[in-house]
C-alpha cells in the first residue's frame, strides 16, 4: 500500500500539471486574436520652443490624443500600458525617442478615450537639433495578460514638424 505522503505528492503533481496545461492553453488562445487598435494624435499648438542655457532644445506642446484600444482586451488581459513617444533622427543618433505621455488602462471600458493635454514629460534634445525637425508620433502599447507572455506593438503616425525658430 502507498503511504499518505506518496498519495498527496501524486495528487499535487497531477493538479500542478493540469494547471500548467490550462495556463498554456489560455496563453495560446490570445495568439489567435488579431487586434486592430486605432489612434489619432493632433498637435494643437507649440506652447514654447526654446534653447536652454546648457544648449539643449526643449519643446512644450498641446496634444489631442484619441484612441480605441478595446480590441487589445480579451478575457485574459489584466491591463494595458500605453505611451506616446516623439521619434526623430539626429546626426549622432538614428533613433531618438522621447516619451510625451503615458497611462495604464485597467479595463476594456477605459480603452476608448479622448484626451486634451500638454506633454506630460519634457521634450528635450541634447543639442540644437530640433529646429525645423520632422518627427513621428508613435503610440506604443504593452498588453499584460493574467497568464502567459506579455506582448507589445505600436502605431506610427508621421507628418509632424517643429518650427524653424525658437518661441
Amino acid at each position: 500500500m502507498h503511504s499518505f505522503g506518496y498519495r498527496a505528492n501524486a495528487l499535487v503533481t497531477f493538479a500542478a500539471t493540469i494547471l500548467a496545461i490550462i495556463c498554456a492553453l489560455a496563453s495560446f488562445s490570445d495568439t489567435l486574436k488579431s487586434p486592430s487598435p486605432t489612434a489619432q494624435v493632433q498637435v494643437l499648438s507649440i506652447n514654447w520652443f526654446q534653447n536652454q542655457p546648457n544648449g539643449n532644445d526643449e519643446v512644450s506642446m498641446t496634444l489631442n490624443i484619441s484612441a480605441d484600444l478595446q480590441s487589445l482586451f480579451t478575457w485574459n488581459t489584466k491591463q494595458v500600458f500605453v505611451f506616446l513617444a516623439a521619434e526623430y533622427e539626429t546626426p549622432k543618433n538614428s533613433l531618438n525617442q522621447i516619451s510625451l505621455w503615458d497611462s495604464i488602462i485597467p479595463s476594456k471600458d477605459s480603452a476608448k478615450f479622448r484626451i486634451h493635454t500638454s506633454n506630460k514629460y519634457r521634450f528635450v534634445d541634447q543639442g540644437k537639433n530640433l529646429r525645423g525637425k520632422e518627427f513621428n508620433v508613435t503610440l506604443h502599447w504593452h498588453v499584460m495578460p493574467k497568464t502567459g507572455k506579455m506582448f507589445a506593438n505600436k502605431l506610427v503616425m508621421s507628418g509632424y514638424r517643429l518650427p524653424q525658430e525658437y518661441r
